[in-house]
């Protein structure tokens, strides 16, 4: 569940200000760098199935341009704020930095609750997105993508009416589509597999045999899912997942001692990654307090589902046995228990790196969908698994270099390559 405690640009700035203090910044930069340089806050208004019309909050934030167009998700969320959308779209510039992609970052997200809206009333909320945005967004401009809640239907509405509007088609104007439909090969399982890409990279830095590792997820969104397909298929066993009940409105965590299957969570889990407890009950397995996926004795914990989860305040729950956090989610630890897991020696996969697998490949679809020319799955993924273990490696060594904690390290990276671009076109 969301922690309503921490708010998650102030975390962004708070990570930003230590590493701008460690690269000594002049204060142009920092002024530049750790705000968005532009954002837009919008009203939908949508008529309803029943005729009524209702009125729809929603932002676009767009946080640096100066390495290309910027790119970033649109989410549905019905406790969607400003704030978490500019702490996002400000990971998002990082995110793209650290994998070298010629990109900015932004965000977006749509207050509401998809699950108490009709298939039509989603389609016209989205047109109506587009409709607020067309002068601000496009292949050169902010490329957006699916997000939390959203799916490529979502992005084909889009992309439908943004077409319709402009009057030519843009295919690269929007990623995360459809297959055949300008959608590319290996965009769902992409931040997954990328989450997998670093940790197996992580155990080949310490020398671990991945298949004898375990860990515990948190959420079973896409990322999850995918993550537990690959992870598994590499060897390694889960002991648990979280998952967000809809009907019960809480979490809840499923759990085997000997090992989750994923195939059979994966044909229980509904499109929003909501996993049915009478079905997994029966199954054999625990269903436990949602928080409960933090405290099993594994090697690896993957938080997968909303930032600021990791605080010092539940910190103390994460079992002794866990040496490695892998942050599939956005944001999911606080600054202040930054400290608490370096103390502990828990090596931390940092989300901007572990989880850039989606942009990653959605900047592939911008690419393959702007030369109309599109690669089989196998490619993909060959080109993903280079970018994350070049950009794995990166951060790695710099770290073990200059004693720095990952998190650190990936900031010294990808600041220092957005910096280069501000001043080299003249910026600050």
């Amino acid at each position: 569940m969301i922690n309503k405690t921490y708010n998650p640009y102030i975390n962004a700035q708070a990570q930003f200000d230590k590493v701008a203090d460690m690269l000594d910044l002049d204060q142009a930069s920092r002024d530049l760098l750790r705000q968005p340089m532009r954002e837009y806050h919008i009203t939908i208004p949508v008529r309803m199935d029943d005729g009524k019309v209702k009125v729809f909050n929603g932002y676009r934030v767009q946080h640096n341009d100066s390495r290309g167009p910027t790119k970033g998700g649109i989410r549905f969320y019905p406790n969607e704020t400003i704030d978490t959308i500019r702490a996002l779209s400000m990971w998002m510039t990082w995110k793209c930095s650290i994998l070298d992609l010629p990109l900015g970052g932004s965000k977006g997200g749509i207050v509401c609750n998809p699950y108490e809206l009709s298939m039509g009333e989603q389609e016209r909320l989205c047109r109506g997105f587009i409709r607020q945005l067309v002068k601000v967004v496009g292949p050169n401009v902010d490329v957006p993508a699916p997000d939390m809640m959203t799916k490529g239907q979502h992005m084909l509405w889009m992309l439908d009416e943004y077409e319709t509007i402009t009057g030519a088609h843009y295919p690269g104007m929007i990623t995360g589509k459809i297959v055949g439909m300008g959608g590319s090969l290996g965009r769902t399982e992409a931040t997954g597999y990328g989450v997998v890409y670093t940790i197996r990279e992580a155990m080949k830095a310490h020398d671990i045999k991945i298949f004898k590792t375990s860990a515990s997820i948190q959420g079973f969104g896409n990322v999850a899912q995918a993550a537990a397909v690959l992870y598994t298929k590499l060897g390694g066993k889960i002991v648990a997942v979280s998952s967000w009940d809809n009907v019960d409105k809480k979490a809840y965590t499923f759990r085997s001692e000997s090992g989750l299957d994923v195939d059979f969570l994966l044909s229980i889990v509904d499109k929003f990654g909501t996993i049915d407890k009478n079905k997994a009950q029966a199954k054999g397995y625990e269903v436990l307090d949602g928080m409960a996926w933090l405290s099993q004795d594994v090697d690896i914990l993957i938080p997968a589902a909303l930032e600021s989860q990791l605080t010092p305040a539940v910190f103390d729950q994460v079992s002794p046995k866990v040496k490695f956090i892998a942050e599939g989610a956005n944001g999911p630890t606080t600054p202040d228990c930054d400290r608490l897991i370096a103390e502990r020696g828990i090596y931390l996969i940092p989300d901007f790196l572990c989880n850039a697998g989606g942009v990653t490949c959605s900047y592939f679809e911008q690419v393959q969908s702007n030369m109309n020319y599109f690669w089989d799955k196998k490619e993909v993924f060959e080109k993903l698994d280079t970018k994350m273990t070049a950009a794995f490696w990166a951060v790695h060594n710099l770290a073990k270099e200059k004693n720095l904690y990952m998190r650190d390290a990936a900031y010294v990276i990808s600041i220092e390559k957005v910096v280069r671009a501000v001043k080299l076109r003249g910026w600050v």
